[in-house]
């Protein structure tokens, strides 16, 4: 069973920065993307940032771009989320999930394979 482990959650004050690891218990797996999702309280989840393995190739929802920036790491299977300027609507918790597949959407929760037990982000204003 594949397992992601997160880490790298925890509290900032608006304006500071964090950075989010996940990587992926089985190096061997053919990854196609890694993506951050983060739901907040009441809230559904929603897409934040994903990269491609092959390529590097990155896509950032609107809300967070020019502050975050997704990277990867291909000998570890295992991609970081570097988030910066954060704001208190940042708050959520950040899952990361894997797409082991070619086809399906990066920005659906149903496409994806594998997902991380999730790292709580606070920030206080």
């Amino acid at each position: 069973q594949v397992q992601l482990v997160e880490s790298g959650g925890g509290l900032v004050q608006a304006g500071g920065s964090l950075r989010l690891s996940c990587a992926a218990s089985d190096r061997a797996l053919s990854i196609i993307a890694i993506t951050w999702f983060r739901q907040a309280p009441g809230k559904e989840r929603e897409f934040v940032a994903s990269i491609t393995m092959i390529d590097g190739g990155t896509y950032y929802a609107d809300s967070v771009k020019g502050r975050f920036t997704i990277s990867r790491d291909n000998r570890k299977n295992a991609a970081y989320l570097q988030m910066g300027s954060l704001k208190p609507e940042d708050t959520a918790v950040y899952v990361c999930a894997v797409d082991t597949s070619p086809f399906g959407s990066r920005y659906l929760v149903g496409t994806y394979d594998y997902w991380g037990q999730g790292t709580q982000v606070t920030v206080s204003s």
